[in-house]
């Protein structure tokens, strides 16, 4: 199933930041800070088979291209399962 956005992108986007409110949010003072927890998954190591080019671009793109291909994976993940 495809769902089109009505909101008007384009309008957000010309928007200055003045403009929106946020009285409704609350500011994040120190305490906040101070008690946050940076929850990061726990990484499994695992086997997988790429197309050798594909590789290859990955690591052409420099360092950390196994950290862009999770990011990758993850965000096709959490795409899809917004569609649920």
């Amino acid at each position: 199933m495809n769902r089109t956005s009505k909101t008007d992108w384009k309008r957000l986007a010309e928007l200055d930041s003045d403009a929106i409110d946020t009285s409704d949010i609350p500011e994040l003072d120190d305490a906040f800070f101070k008690e946050a927890e940076l929850r990061v998954p726990a990484k499994q190591p695992v086997t997988l088979r790429i197309d050798e080019d594909v590789l290859a671009w990955f690591k052409a793109q420099g360092k950390g291209y196994q950290t862009r291909i999770n990011k990758l994976l993850r965000q096709y993940m959490e795409n899809h399962n917004s569609h649920r």
